[in-house]
């Protein structure tokens, strides 16, 4: 599996589209920094971004590696290699140089601004964390889809339309929930709902963080009661893992069924 992640891993790196995310992201900090003149802003500002630009970048890379790299799929398929190990390894060497170039490409202009030196440290390593984490989740959301669907077309429309399902039409189909069934107690609904999209968990998590639930609507004091204690942050931790560990599996088990 290591030579497998590693080839991936140097392939992506190689690819002129993983420069180009990492230029992005040394750019965004760089500016932010420069504008804001602020660290906390800075942080906030990245937070929007990263919280849909991650997820859509790792469901197109994801989607888009399974399917230009089939043919070296299926000779690596002929030889005597499990199948859980090879996909384990496109996988992980897949986001691992996401997740690499997003540390990157944020860390250094930060780290020249001396964000070691300020209180921002534990929201940033937050933050990057958060991008991270949704990086793995949505590249194996997107392989998944990959291998339910043969056709390249019609995988990578699926891919992006899970992409907006979570990052935009799940808030608005909560948002309507909440405002038809108004007169009824919804803050279970509201929690479950939460734990129920990896954005959102992300985005609550990252908000509370910073002290700024009030971003959250009327729901914020309802976030800060159970997110903001020691049980919520670890149940919110646990959740993500296993947002991240699911796919994973499914990816692995339909992995060893398909036909290629």
């Amino acid at each position: 599996m290591i030579k497998i992640l590693k080839y991936s891993f140097s392939d992506l790196t190689r690819s002129r589209w993983s420069f180009i995310y990492l230029a992005f992201y040394l750019l965004l900090g760089s500016v932010l920094l420069f504008l804001n003149n602020d660290l906390s802003k800075g942080i906030i500002t990245l937070m929007n971004v990263i919280v849909v630009l991650t997820p859509m970048i790792g469901t197109i890379f994801g989607v888009m590696y399974f399917y230009n790299s089939r043919e070296f799929t299926e000779l690596l398929l002929a030889q005597p290699v499990k199948r859980s190990v090879i996909f384990l390894g496109q996988y992980l060497g897949i986001s691992i140089s996401l997740s690499l170039s997003l540390v990157l490409g944020l860390g250094l202009p930060f780290l020249a601004y001396g964000i070691f030196r300020s209180g921002e440290i534990a929201n940033f390593i937050l933050l990057l964390t958060s991008g991270t984490l949704l990086t793995f989740i949505f590249v194996a959301l997107s392989i998944c889809i990959a291998l339910f669907n043969s056709n390249k077309i019609k995988g990578f429309g699926c891919a992006i339309l899970m992409w907006l399902f979570f990052a935009v039409i799940y808030d608005g189909l909560v948002l309507l929930s909440m405002m038809v069934f108004a007169e009824y107690p919804l803050d279970n609904f509201a929690l479950i709902a939460s734990f129920l999209n990896p954005i959102d968990l992300s985005r609550i998590m990252i908000l509370l963080k910073l002290d700024i639930s009030a971003l959250l609507g009327y729901t914020g004091a309802l976030f800060q009661r159970f997110f903001g204690t020691s049980l919520g942050l670890i149940a919110s931790w646990c959740m993500l893992l296993i947002w991240t560990i699911v796919p994973t599996v499914l990816l692995i088990r339909k992995a060893q069924r398909k036909n290629f």
